[in-house]
């Protein structure tokens, strides 16, 4: 027998109009592939960042994904609230302001174009240090003179890192302090919420 539904308007010659067989899930790429989200390369572009030192490699810029600068973002206003700041509104203002100037500044500097995804994911996964410096600041204050050399220490591992990441995408060679400088513009921002 085939079939049926009681109450439906099928009628009990006519079959259920698909499967119910598991098969149909086997042809499905995984959710996070359909978002677009990479794990290896979140990882990649994250060890990146942690070793500043090190010279990244000019591929890694062409998956330009905004997971990972959305989580960071995301983590630096939670470590923020666990200190008692309410400043999500701030973090993403100033994030998009320093994102817009960065892109009128990186066209003006570079021979080829930059999208505004690649600004937004490099200035993004360079802001893990300001994370890792708001995560301190929870447990003690920033304001005496330990605090403002992990607040310089902090600032110039995001430029330098940032700065790094846009010369090899950009192929700007011998331009490091001068894409440096208006990154630590930008990240001395993030440290002012993060000490003030």
């Amino acid at each position: 027998p085939q079939p049926t539904y009681k109450g439906s308007i099928l009628t009990p010659d006519q079959s259920v109009p698909y499967s119910t067989s598991p098969d149909n899930f086997d042809d499905e790429p995984p959710l996070m592939e359909e978002l677009g989200i990479n794990f290896e390369h979140i990882c990649h572009k994250t060890l990146s960042v942690l070793n500043p030192l090190k010279q990244p490699d000019a591929t890694i810029m062409q998956d330009t994904d905004l997971a990972g600068p959305l989580v960071f973002c995301l983590a630096l206003g939670a470590t923020l609230l666990l200190a008692g700041k309410v400043h999500f509104g701030y973090i993403y203002g100033i994030g998009v302001v320093g994102c817009l100037a960065m892109y009128a500044l990186l066209n003006l500097m570079s021979l080829s174009s930059v999208s505004v995804s690649c600004i937004v994911s490099v200035l993004g996964y360079c802001l893990l240090p300001m994370v890792i410096l708001s995560f301190i600041a929870v447990w003690i204050s920033l304001q005496g003179l330990a605090g403002t050399v992990m607040t310089v220490v902090a600032v110039l591992w995001c430029s330098v890192s940032a700065s790094k990441l846009f010369v090899s995408a950009l192929s700007m060679d011998h331009q490091q302090f001068l894409v440096a400088y208006p990154c630590a513009l930008v990240y001395g921002i993030f440290a002012l919420l993060t000490v003030f």
